[in-house]
């Protein structure tokens, strides 16, 4: 019974971690994309 419920308990971690790196992820592409547009309007003007 408790191993069942340490496989349940891994699952939802490694669930949860890789939610968070698809999250962090998504934002740091989003942090660089942002940096390279405010780049680009300084070079313009």
């Amino acid at each position: 019974m408790s191993s069942k419920r340490a496989m349940r308990q891994a699952q939802k971690q490694a669930y949860a971690k890789h939610r968070s790196n698809i999250t962090n992820s998504r934002f740091e592409i989003k942090k660089k994309f942002i940096t390279k547009n405010k780049e680009e309007k300084k070079n313009k003007n």
